[in-house]
């Protein structure tokens, strides 16, 4: 006769739902007379909780028993059946399972991701390299003036404090570099 079911046998009938706590090794005796007595129905409660999914059912019931063990000094002072505890355990990790699920994001796996294309970039490095080699072609001072204020998004004001030229200059460079400018890209083959 095996060690644990010689532990069912001699306990009354009335403290069956009651926790047990054997002298040698409490921890794994615990253990297994908690699974025992108390896994299956807390299983079949569980499982009308999670709508059906065994394995999170399954989890639930895992860490109710584990919660148990952990609490077992209280547990043991406790009268009564044990079941209405592992009920209210399981019952509140289903809850806090449904609201961390409802506050994060849903997980999504990477193969649905793998068929959606993704943008091109060969034409924006393209477009980005012709239009650096077009500002090569102008002059130091226009290409001053077109970093500064369209690059940059500084005002003709704030561009000609930059530089330290008068704004009139700054108006007068950028209407010729942009002139310059359409001319370089003209003869890359890009036209407005």
């Amino acid at each position: 006769m095996r060690k644990d079911s010689a532990v069912a046998d001699e306990r009354p009938p009335r403290a069956r739902h009651r926790l047990v706590q054997p002298t040698s090794e409490p921890d794994e005796e615990l253990m297994r007379a908690l699974y025992r007595e108390h896994a299956g129905p807390l299983l079949a409660y569980v499982l009308r909780l999670v709508a059906g999914d065994r394995q999170r059912a399954e989890d639930v019931v895992q860490e109710t028993l584990i919660r148990a063990w952990k609490n077992a000094g209280q547990l043991g002072r406790a009268t009564g059946s044990v079941r209405p505890w592992l009920v209210t355990v399981a019952r509140r990790i289903v809850i806090d399972g449904h609201r961390s699920r409802q506050a994060r994001p849903q997980e999504v796996e990477p193969s649905p991701l793998e068929v959606i294309p993704a943008e091109d970039e060969i034409d924006k490095a393209l477009w980005l390299m012709t239009l650096s080699d077009a500002l090569d072609d102008l002059t130091p001072a226009h290409r001053e003036v077109l970093v500064e204020t369209y690059f940059k998004g500084r005002t003709v004001n704030e561009a000609a404090q930059t530089l330290g030229i008068p704004s009139g200059t700054v108006r007068s460079r950028v209407f010729y570099a942009l002139r310059s400018m359409k001319l370089a890209l003209e003869e890359r083959g890009v036209t407005a």
